[in-house]
């Protein structure tokens, strides 16, 4: 690859991640203390992410993929987006700050696809490639954290009593708009299809790879795809109150362990799926779900956060192991004329329909074990997520036959 072109995607991928970083770690924090949301009210703001992620192929397929080049419309995006964080940095109440959550993630989500494309094109071996890239957006994510706890201390139990957590917004908003200018620098990624081309909605949804179910692995997996998210879920919308509430400092710089942890499992992902396989390395990712809120639910901020640092550190296995992995699996599946097609059906029923279903789960339990104010029961709210997480790690190790793969040396 062009080192040139190299350089504007990893700065690409640097800011688009550490928009999502500076302001989402925290926000149910900034909903609680700000804005004195409840836990069911917390889990619709998060689902707003879900919604986007269900809207999201309508934006792509119609437009980006017909009628503006991937590049511009990211760039459109993200300016646009840079407007919508201001407005909920000036918002002082739930219901007027959700409407433009809602908006914004309608926007945003549709940007996770357009990087990804917008990559590709310049890639002759994504499979191999895409990671080298794709780790400055994690990169991006720790360095969002790490101003939020250790430059600017926005999250300390003085500074959030203040409410200053609103500044995270204004972070946020002022590298989405720089990412949104920059946009328009980056390789020209041109439509895939034609402006009179037909398209069905089976065909903007992913719905077309609908025959991939055919298949009993790969069902299989997609069913595990939207369990799983399920306690997903409940590390977003639970894991930085936790640890605020139960007194741990600098609760998001901490948190960004679990991305450093991530930039090195992305690295070592294609010698562990080259050398295991894709069920053995599926199954590590579940299995680390299930542990690390086993650890969340009997570790503590005192002699026992060594159990809090483990939990947070399986993240890279966790999300790296099951959705970096399950990705390249789908690629592989799908034939050459469905490839986006399967991949949108799989965004579909994880940061869709699973995440979705999640949230609303978590709010309700974690409104159901609120003990007072900033007092909950938590071993109760993480040993709920870490069986699930359980049982999803047995349907997939009973159900999913072992294949030879050779994806990565496709």
């Amino acid at each position: 690859m062009n080192p040139t072109i190299r350089i504007q995607l990893s700065l690409m991928m640097f800011l688009q991640f550490f928009i999502w970083g500076a302001w989402f770690v925290t926000l149910s924090t900034f909903l609680a203390t700000n804005l004195g949301a409840t836990g069911v009210q917390a889990g619709q703001v998060f689902s707003t992410q879900s919604w986007g992620a269900i809207i999201a192929p309508f934006i792509i397929g119609l437009i980006a993929d017909r009628y503006i080049n991937a590049e511009k419309i990211l760039g459109f995006l993200h300016i646009a987006g840079a407007v919508l964080m201001y407005q909920m940095y000036t918002a002082t109440d739930i219901t007027v700050f959700y409407p433009y959550v809602l908006a914004y993630m309608i926007l945003y989500m549709p940007t996770l696809a357009l990087v990804n494309s917008v990559s590709f094109k310049q890639m002759q071996n994504p499979e191999k490639d895409f990671s080298g890239i794709r780790v400055f957006g994690t990169i991006g994510w720790v360095v969002a954290g790490l101003l939020i706890s250790y430059l600017f201390h926005w999250d300390s139990a003085a500074n959030t009593d203040k409410g200053l957590l609103k500044n995270t917004f204004l972070m946020a908003g002022t590298a989405s708009l720089l990412l949104g200018i920059f946009s328009f620098t980056l390789p020209k990624t041109p439509p895939t299809k034609t402006a009179g081309e037909k398209v069905s909605v089976s065909q903007l949804i992913g719905l077309d790879a609908l025959k991939l179910l055919k298949d009993k692995n790969f069902a299989v997996f997609f069913i595990a795809s939207v369990l799983i998210c399920i306690p997903l879920a409940f590390y977003y919308q639970n894991a930085h109150p936790f640890l605020s509430n139960i007194g741990v400092e600098n609760p998001t710089g901490k948190m960004t362990i679990g991305q450093i942890s991530e930039v090195l499992f992305l690295l070592l992902l294609p010698v562990f799926f080259t050398r295991f396989g894709f069920k053995k390395t599926i199954l590590v990712g579940m299995l680390a779900w299930a542990l690390r809120y086993v650890l969340f639910a009997f570790g503590n901020a005192g002699n026992l956060s060594f159990m809090l640092i483990i939990g947070i550190a399986l993240h890279g296995i966790c999300y790296d192991f099951f959705f970096v992995s399950g990705q390249i699996y789908t690629n592989s599946k799908a034939g050459e004329k469905n490839k986006s097609a399967a991949q949108g059906l799989i965004t579909l029923a994880t940061y869709g329909i699973g995440m979705l279903i999640g949230f609303a789960v978590a709010g309700k339990v974690t409104d159901a074990y609120k003990i007072a104010d900033k007092a909950f029961d938590y071993k109760m709210i993480w040993l709920i997520p870490a069986a699930i997480a359980a049982g999803v790690f047995v349907l997939f190790a009973v159900f999913f036959k072992d294949e030879k793969s050779k994806l990565i040396n496709e």
